[in-house]
């Protein structure tokens, strides 16, 4: 089959692909850089720019793709939330995934599923409600981003595509949240591998979660499953809390996890997006579950064990 991955570069797009050229299918990926793709990914990979690239190579890239993995977009945690970052957020998003869309319609023959990645910010701060793909979109201003992103891509059906829109969690894996919980300073040394980490806030935030291996599952999954349609919780089914898996975080690299980040500290570190980290969703994999996937990892420690233990 012929799969075309926006967000090729990034974290879970590097994934992505590889998973895709161990099964031998067609890559084709489009990213802002085709050189630093190319680099990225190998020979294996054919490489476009898009978007703000003159050529129209990309678009016609789609002809005859059976899938569109779309993965593009700004990461949430690269920087503070300033006006302007949170405008490119919004744009390297939503859109990014209208003109795929329109790209997507023009394309002959279309290709037949389009995948786009969304996020559990869907659903804003629920407490300890327990949330599935049936639960109402939240408030703020990640629900507002995500509700605007999966409109552009729900679009799709309207030319007879159909339309699969994963909400991830807390990807767990080498490089991605993880790295950014392990090492939260500027500095090449992590307070966790010094015994000083410790859970965010109050802990009782709900967590959800999901490894990388099962992100590129689900994608996998879905491109091959033609019942599954429309919103995908791409989470653990066991969602835990952040004092579990700080919990779990500190039993694996076996250090004490005994100081706790006060959420004063986390706003004056991380300004708007602290309430992200403070915030919590008790999300589950309703769909997916009843649909036949299978997760891989279910468990966090399980986890967090097959990223860090290689390492340690």
């Amino acid at each position: 089959m012929k799969y075309v991955v926006t967000g090729a570069t990034g974290f879970l797009g590097r994934a992505l692909c590889l998973r895709l050229l161990e099964q031998g299918h067609e890559v084709v990926a489009l990213s802002r850089s085709a050189e630093k793709a190319r680099k990225l990914l190998g020979d294996g990979v054919t490489c476009y720019a898009w978007l703000g690239s003159a050529s129209k190579e990309w678009k016609a890239s789609l002809h005859g793709a059976e899938v569109v993995i779309h993965l593009a977009g700004e990461a949430l945690a690269s920087q503070r939330w300033t006006p302007e970052f949170k405008q490119l957020l919004t744009t390297s998003r939503v859109d990014s995934t209208r003109q795929l869309v329109l790209a997507l319609r023009d394309a002959e023959p279309r290709p037949k599923t389009l995948i786009s990645a969304s996020a559990v910010g869907f659903y804003g701060n629920r407490n300890d409600e327990t949330i599935t793909e049936e639960s109402p979109a939240g408030s703020g201003f990640l629900a507002d981003l995500c509700q605007k992103w999966e409109a552009e891509t729900q679009r799709a059906s309207e030319y007879g595509v159909r339309e699969v829109r994963l909400r991830i969690g807390v990807v767990i894996g080498d490089g991605g949240s993880l790295e950014k919980i392990l090492y939260p300073l500027p500095i090449p040394i992590s307070p966790w591998k010094l015994g000083l980490g410790g859970r965010l806030g109050s802990g009782k935030q709900w967590l959800p979660w999901v490894h990388i291996e099962d992100v590129a599952g689900l994608c996998l999954w879905a491109a091959k499953s033609p019942e599954v349609n429309g919103a995908i919780n791409a989470v653990s089914p066991h969602p835990v809390t952040n004092a579990e898996f700080s919990r779990a975080l500190g039993g694996v690299l076996k250090r004490p996890t005994r100081l706790p980040v006060p959420a004063f500290a986390l706003r004056l570190l991380l300004g708007e997006f602290a309430d992200v980290v403070l915030d919590g969703q008790k999300v589950l994999p309703n769909v997916a579950q009843r649909l036949g996937y299978s997760f891989r990892y279910r468990e966090i420690g399980e986890a967090l064990a097959s990223v860090l233990l290689p390492h340690s």
